[in-house]
């Protein structure tokens, strides 16, 4: 991740992800962006992931994205608008009649760092909570948290709990072998 986002940037970013959702829900395909009259942030690759909620009850409606840099930032948060959109398996595809009612939450990733640990006593007090998100990994299996969901699980211990239960374990897995686990930070905004 390069500077912080300007207020600019983050204002394009949520205009660009809530047309590329309004685009991908109709049925229509998205315009093609000329990203050479962007900002430096905007064209350099980036990692996001999308969030969107229920703007009356901030529930959630869909989140995607990735770990990994490998595109412009811009075209990043449009392709995961609309994954978290139509295809985040934990809820059905978002509706049109829906659109209004969505708002949309953007998470610019750091390179995640991985994290040395000789025990899980050690590994609780390597992750600060609230700061970092964490990838726990064992063999195929990976799960992440972004660091907002510290605001539901404020615990490290459960916090890794309920991280293994989301990679398809046992939540006591952390304490019984040793995974790898990294940590990462992001620059969050919504609209």
């Amino acid at each position: 991740m390069g500077t912080k986002l300007s207020e600019d940037e983050k204002v394009l970013l949520l205009q660009h992800a809530r047309l590329a959702i309004e685009y991908a829900v109709k049925g229509e395909r998205l315009p093609r962006l000329d990203i050479q009259h962007l900002s430096t942030n905007l064209r350099e690759n980036g990692a996001s992931f999308v969030t969107l909620t229920k703007k009356t009850s901030g529930q959630l409606r869909g989140c995607i994205g990735t770990l990994t840099a490998y595109q412009p930032l811009i075209e990043d948060v449009r392709d995961h608008a609309i994954a978290a959109a139509l295809e985040d398996y934990r809820f059905s595809p978002v509706q049109s009649h829906e659109l209004a009612q969505l708002k949309i939450e953007i998470s610019r990733l750091t390179k995640p760092v991985k994290v040395e640990y000789a025990n899980p006593e050690e590994l609780q007090k390597k992750i600060s909570p609230h700061v970092d998100g964490v990838v726990i990994e064992d063999g195929k299996r990976r799960a992440t948290f972004l660091p907002q969901v510290w605001e539901q699980i404020p615990e490290v211990d459960s916090f890794l709990t309920a991280l293994c239960h989301k990679m398809g374990a046992s939540g006591d897995l952390w304490l019984k072998k040793k995974l790898d686990v990294s940590i990462y930070q992001v620059e969050e905004f919504e609209e």
